[in-house]
Formats: C-alpha cells, structure tokens, sequence
C-alpha cells in the first residue's frame, strides 16, 4: 500500500464534502448560508467516524462527529431514512445549527458510509429574533429536537417554530439535497471500488501525522489563562484556564477546574470546547494532514461536567458556540505559544461579534430575522503582520456583501471601513479591526452578543495587545456606549456602530533610529 493512494483518497473524500458544500450554498434561501457559508460537511464511515471534513467552519470540527454518533446511537439506518438534530446535550453545538445525516448504503444494502451537514438557520424561535437571545434557560432560545426522524410532520414543525417559516423550509430542502449529492458520489465510488479500502489506512496515516506534530513539542505542563468579558446576565470576568500537558506524542488539554455554568448563554457543551481544542492543535500540523477521526486520537481532552465548558441541561448555551469557542482557542494557542513560541500567532479579535436583527419589513408584509458576524483583526505571527477585516479562528464565514443584505433587509450599512491602528503594535503589527454601521429607518430589534469589548486580544514575546472592540448607538446625534451583550428595540434614525478589536502584535518593536524621529 503505497502512499500516493491514501493521498488520491484524501483529496476524493474531501472533494466530496467540498461539493456538498458547494450544493448546499447553491440552493440555500437564506443568505446566512448562501453568502456568509454558515455550514459545514463531512463523509463518515460506517461506524461513525469521520473520513473528511471539507474546509468550512472550525466550531463544526469536533461537534459534528459527536452528532452522528448520537443518530447512529438512536437509529439504525436504512435507505431513505435522514435523521436531524440540533439539542446540544446531544453533540450538537447551539439550536440555530441544524444537522442533518444520512447513510450511503452498497448494492448489497449494507451501511458503508454516514454524510451529514450542519448549517446554522436564521430563526427557530426562542424570545428574540435570530434565537441566540440574551437566555437563562435553554428552552429561551428556540426549538431543540434531539435525533429525530426527518418526515413531513418534523418538516412542518420544524418550520412553524420559527419567525420565518418559508426560509427554513428552504433551508432545510437545500441541506437534504447536499447530503443526496454526497450520497451520490460515494455511491459511485461503491460501485466502482475505488478509494473505500483506504478508509482505515486515511484516518491512521492522520494519527500518525498528528503524533509527529506532538513529539517535536517539548515535554512539560503549559498553563494560560484569560476572561471572558460577562455572560450578560450580571457575571463578569469568568475565567478561562487551561493545562496541556505533552507527554511523547499524546497530549491532554485540562480544563478541569473550570468554573460552574453560568446564568447566561456564555456556557457551551463539551463538543464545543473539543472543537476549539481540535481546531488549535491542528494548526501546527502541516496543511496536508486530513482532517479526519485519527488526528483526534491523540488528543485527551477533559472537562467537567456541568462546568460552562461542559454544560448540562438546562444551561443556556446561544453564543458559547461562536463567543466562547473563540476564547477556548484563544486560551489553547497562549498555552501553545509557551511551548513553541516560533509557531503560534497572537491573539486575534477573539469574538465573532454577532449582530442578530429581526421584526416586520414593510416592504413586504412579512417577519425577517438577520445573522451575521463581523471580521476583525488577526493576531501576528513570528515572521508576518496580522490580516486586517478578516474572520478568524473558529468561524470561516464570509463578509455579507452589502447589496445582498440591503436588498433582503429593511435597513441598510451607512459605514464600513478598516478600524485604523487598532492592531497591537510589534516587529510585526497585528491585524486592524473594522467599523461596520447599520442604520435603521424602522423600528426593529437588535440583539449584540460580543466579547474583547474589556479584555483585549494578548500580544506575544513583547508585542502589546490589540485593542478591545466598541458597540456605539448613535441616536439624535447622541452617541452611547451600549454593552457587551444586549438586545434593545431602535427607534427610526438609529444608527449602530460595531468597531471590532484588533489583532495582538507579535515581538518587541524596535524603538525609532534618530534619523527616523526627525529634526530635534
């Protein structure tokens, strides 16, 4: 068995997740999905562990392979049976991502694949619009449906529990036919016998990798800790710590003694944490490891149940998913960088700063709900600047072209720019943030859930720490500082600024040469 055939394997199980993608963005309604590419796919084997995963979302790496093993748990899988979850108790992530699995069988009937996709709906329900809501109970934020069997009574349901019930339908439809086409090409491959004898060989040559990427890290225990910023019910300044410890090549990542789960919607199951954990060690592997079950193996990852890193119903959990994931991969890098300092970046912004809008657009008589995040700047590495405007880390969504937005939306952005020198300054800068403005001409409700508005993004080996991000309200010329996390109803006029933080700097900066300070 030679090595060019795992690798002709590699590159056909992802080019499959990749056109599933591809299908599923092609055919979604809404443009949460169609032009930001909220969504993820992935090819499983048989037994539930994961083969490919296409290049989409980060927070998805390690939540989904723990949804399909709770399809599998609860279902045994038989031709046209499509199963969909979404209860974060149960491997997922937060209720607006959706999953959706499916098997692949051979001519002989038997299982041989699982595909699945997970996409985040705009709306399913919950007590404000977009459902990552200002929540102290998990039923606050929409419907939650364990493995359920995907028939046209779940279908209706499903649709009726959210403000926009016709996006979802769509939506969901472009999620069924983006596993149909995965189905399609395995299918093909079946027939044809080519790559499926190579699962097995995939997913060890992936441990072996990652065992590789463990061994060169010195042995010892590496400790990092930060804050988040609130969980918008009254905590603040929640700590986050963490231990690796790199013995040969396994590793543990610690995290223990994390503090009991919070009143607000900062708290994220265990799938989540052990998303950001993957996500954070794969980027010292080279870019050519597959992204599949077996450079997971290596990595021992331990938390405590009912801690906010590892809630349990009924915890709320809306913006753990995209805020505190942010921050888990913030706290595994700091560790890392103490035990390989020429291969981890600064921080980046550490939020995805999430702006949810809903209400009536009279354009057309009908209820809309908006969700989108907002790049800012990148952390700087040992040997480049940080990027600026960019999304990083565990989200690898799009900008929002403006004209899509406007032309679905009844409001409209009056500002969108580089935040100028927001960047931690060093040899090398970190990236700059960006200010995007919304402007509203009727009343509507926004709901902002942010972080690294207090805390600021840490620089390394000397650089300084980016700047912490600002949410501003501008009304009747006034202009206020609103809080990290809030849900508030605008008046016509209003205008809302998010500035988003920079990245962290990397190194100490040189100070000026005389000649470069000017006459004296």
């Amino acid at each position: 068995m030679t090595d060019i055939r795992i690798e002709i394997a590699r590159h056909f199980f992802a080019s499959v997740a990749e056109e599933m993608g591809a299908a599923l963005m092609r055919a979604a309604f809404s443009p949460n999905i169609k032009e930001r590419r909220d969504y993820s796919c992935a090819v499983f084997d048989a037994k539930g562990q994961m083969v490919a995963q296409a290049a989409h979302i980060p927070v998805h790496l390690g939540s989904t392979p723990m949804s399909v093993r709770a399809a599998l748990d609860a279902f045994t899988f038989v031709p046209g049976l499509e199963v969909a979850l979404n209860d974060p108790y149960a491997g997922g992530t937060h209720l607006p991502d959706v999953t959706l699995v499916t098997g692949v069988f051979d001519e002989g009937g038997e299982l041989r694949f699982l595909v699945a996709n997970r996409a985040h709906h705009a709306d399913v329900g919950g007590i404000s619009p977009g459902s990552m809501p200002l929540s102290k109970h998990i039923d606050e934020e929409g419907i939650r449906f364990g493995p359920t069997r995907l028939d046209d009574g779940f279908v209706d349901k499903f649709c009726s529990a959210s403000r926009t019930p016709d996006e979802r339908r769509g939506d969901l439809a472009a999620q069924r036919a983006a596993n149909r086409r995965g189905a399609i090409r395995l299918a093909e491959a079946l027939a044809a016998n080519k790559h499926v004898d190579m699962l097995d060989a995939l997913i060890d040559y992936s441990e072996r990798m990652m065992r590789t990427v463990i061994s060169r890290i010195p042995n010892g225990r590496y400790d990092f800790a930060d804050v988040l910023d609130s969980d918008g019910q009254g905590t603040f300044n929640i700590p986050l710590r963490v231990s690796i410890v790199v013995e040969d090549d396994n590793m543990v990542v610690d995290f223990l003694d994390a503090v009991d789960q919070v009143l607000g919607p900062v708290n994220v199951p265990a799938a989540v944490t052990a998303s950001a954990v993957y996500f954070a060690v794969r980027c010292l592997a080279p870019s050519e490891m597959p992204s599949n079950a077996g450079y997971m193996r290596c990595i021992d990852i331990r938390t405590r149940s009912g801690s906010f890193l590892d809630a349990v119903w009924p915890a709320p959990v809306a913006i753990g998913n995209v805020e505190t994931s942010q921050r888990v991969a913030d706290v595994v890098f700091g560790a890392l960088a103490l035990a390989c300092p020429d291969k981890v970046s600064a921080a980046s912004q550490g939020t995805m700063n999430n702006i949810l809008i809903g209400g009536h657009d009279p354009r057309h008589g009908q209820s809309f709900a908006y969700y989108e995040t907002i790049g800012g700047g990148m952390g700087a590495g040992p040997n480049h600047d940080g990027a600026s405007g960019v999304h990083s880390h565990m989200t690898n969504t799009l900008n929002t072209p403006i004209e899509a937005l406007e032309h679905a939306y009844p409001f409209s952005i009056s500002r969108y720019a580089i935040r100028r020198a927001s960047g931690g300054a060093g040899e090398y800068g970190g990236g700059d943030g960006v200010v995007r403005a919304y402007e509203f001409a009727h009343q509507v409700t926004v709901t902002l859930m942010t972080e690294r508005r207090v805390s600021r993004p840490y620089g390394l080996c000397g650089g300084e720490a980016g700047k912490a991000g600002r949410n501003l309200l501008i009304r009747d010329g006034i202009t206020t500082e609103l809080p990290d996390k809030v849900t508030m109803e605008t008046r016509p006029g209003d205008v809302i600024q998010i500035h988003t933080p920079g990245g962290g700097g990397f190194g100490q900066k040189e100070p000026a040469s005389p000649t470069d300070l000017g006459p004296t």
